[in-house]
């Protein structure tokens, strides 16, 4: 009981005063909240989206046939609910891919199947082939000359066997009450030093796969089998090859579940000859290389302001071994559910309200940024070292994004990617959720997603804090992100705030407040 009143305390404590220029919500708008809630909690067709998404059209590789036949469903809804202006946006990607066909097999000494899937970008095997296994562990460059010449048509293991971590605690997680404390507290940056190295690991890893990778086709090989970091079967897929026609050329690569993996290692090590067989089929799609954003309106109905945008957004796009569901076709069909809850109630919207689903976020945040340069502004040198905004018209005019990226987990916050100016409006915002666990919040900034792409160019550009569930230790880029792992009551929760707070915004007499455009920074790789 004491620890229980001291963080009811601490979470009172952390309640900002709010001045009344913040414009706490009215009684028109609770009504309206009640009328979004009514929707969107008794009349959700959430799940219904997300298994048309998921289920019907599968993964959601950019490029890929099944994200263009998801697409053209999805423009489909967006009209049957009457949203204006429904339409593609292009932009320049590369080329498509899919897997039409794996197997993957032990068929000697004792015959097993294995857990695994074809890396995306790379190439098939042309049929059923037949090889051996081979341990080929290459910790570094030199160490490549020494198989020279022996691995052709062999199946090649060059990762050392991962460890199995043993598993002290769940691995679906709720935020507690004091974790929201600390999430909601400025953090204080950690050394640079730690950062760079990170980095220079990564960077140095990346080449020494570049080059193995090279060896590899020279061989010949059969397929390059490369352990997943996941366990219980659950295997995490990614990329293997380039989408630029233009890239180096891969081998077969196949992510291999770490427990098959390390049975595979463990006999090769005692000499045991082991005999698998492969069955991939894999396509290329080059006769369109650009890609698309999915973009819909509901038009604002105060003639002074429906010039003015807000905009809900998440990435369509997923990777291919599972159907895309927690990563990222959660936010897609809580942003599309919005919409849809937008348009039953007929709540009054001053502002226009626009959706836009991004691809290739997977490979970069692209879609977004594309958006965001071909609408509102990009970065371009300026010095040798400096690089200076160039703002377009459009700019002006777009009041606030919203982005939902982490997962099916409820709202629990939004971060306000350090925008002091905006957190006495949110925290008024906010008050009809707490009886949702809406509670937080936060200076913080979160990464790795499309709110970035506004952000960089000095638009409010947001990004909900969501209960982290197993999304980063489940579902995140795995066999695992499928239908099954979303949970239905947090999705409609979600929905039903950010439908809510896309109303607040599009009626309030001012714009969200921004943060102080940079007109220059020093030269990045990455604007993020």
């Amino acid at each position: 009981m004491r620890n229980h009143k001291k963080t009811l305390l601490i979470l009172l404590l952390m309640v900002p005063v709010v001045p009344l220029s913040a414009q706490a919500p009215s009684t028109t708008d609770l009504n309206a909240i009640q009328q979004i809630k009514d929707e969107g909690f008794n009349h959700s067709q959430v799940m219904d989206i997300m298994s048309y998404l998921t289920d019907v059209y599968g993964p959601r590789l950019t490029n890929s046939p099944n994200i263009k036949q998801a697409a053209d469903w999805t423009m489909g809804k967006m009209k049957e609910w009457q949203l204006a202006n429904v339409h593609l946006e292009q932009w320049p990607f590369g080329r498509g891919w899919s897997n039409e066909r794996f197997s993957l097999q032990v068929i000697s000494p004792r015959p097993f199947p294995l857990i695994a899937y074809a890396k995306a970008w790379t190439p098939g095997t042309n049929g059923a082939v037949t090889g051996e296994g081979v341990r080929a562990p290459i910790q570094k460059a030199e160490d490549i000359e020494q198989y020279r010449g022996k691995l052709k048509g062999k199946f090649v293991l060059t990762a050392q066997q991962p460890e199995i971590p043993s598993r002290a605690e769940a691995q679906f997680h709720r935020f507690t009450d004091p974790e929201l404390v600390e999430e909601s507290t400025q953090p204080v940056p950690a050394a640079r030093e730690a950062a760079d190295e990170r980095r220079a690991r990564f960077i140095a890893q990346r080449e020494l796969n570049q080059k193995i990778q090279k060896f590899l086709v020279e061989e010949g090989v059969a397929a390059w089998l490369e352990p997943s970091p996941g366990d219980d079967g659950t295997v995490f897929v990614s990329a293997g090859g380039g989408r630029d026609p233009k890239d180096p050329p891969a081998p077969p690569r196949v992510a291999v579940a770490s427990e098959n993996y390390g049975r595979l290692a463990r006999m090769l090590e005692k000499k045991v000859s082991v005999t698998l067989q492969a069955d991939i089929q894999n396509k290329f799609y080059e006769d369109d290389l650009n890609s698309f954003n999915i973009i819909g309106e509901i038009p604002g109905s105060d003639k002074a302001k429906a010039d003015e945008i807000v905009m809900v957004g998440a990435h369509f796009d997923s990777w291919h071994s599972g159907t895309g569901a927690t990563d990222n076709g959660a936010g897609s069909g809580v942003m599309l559910e919005a919409m849809r809850i937008l348009k039953a109630t007929g709540v009054r919207l001053r502002r226009t309200v626009r959706i836009g689903l991004w691809t290739g976020e997977e490979q970069g945040l692209l879609g977004s940024r594309a958006y965001v340069k071909q609408h509102f502004a990009d970065w371009e040198p300026d010095t040798p070292t400096t690089e200076k905004i160039k703002v377009l018209p459009e700019q002006a005019k777009l009041d606030a994004y919203y982005n939902v990226d982490n997962g099916s987990g409820k709202i629990r916050g939004i971060y306000l990617q350090g925008n002091e100016a905006v957190a006495p409006l949110f925290s008024q915002w906010m008050e009809p959720f707490h009886n949702l666990g809406m509670t937080t919040p936060t200076i913080r900034n979160t990464g790795g997603t499309d709110h970035l792409s506004f952000d960089a160019v000095g638009l409010p550009g947001f990004q909900f804090v969501q209960d982290p569930l197993d999304y980063d230790t489940r579902t995140h880029h795995s066999n695992m992100d499928v239908y099954e792992r979303i949970q239905e009551p947090d999705m409609k929760q979600m929905a039903v705030i950010v439908a809510s707070f896309v109303y607040l915004t599009a009626n309030r007499d001012e714009m969200v407040p921004r943060k102080p455009l940079q007109k220059t920074r020093p030269k990045r790789t990455s604007p993020f």
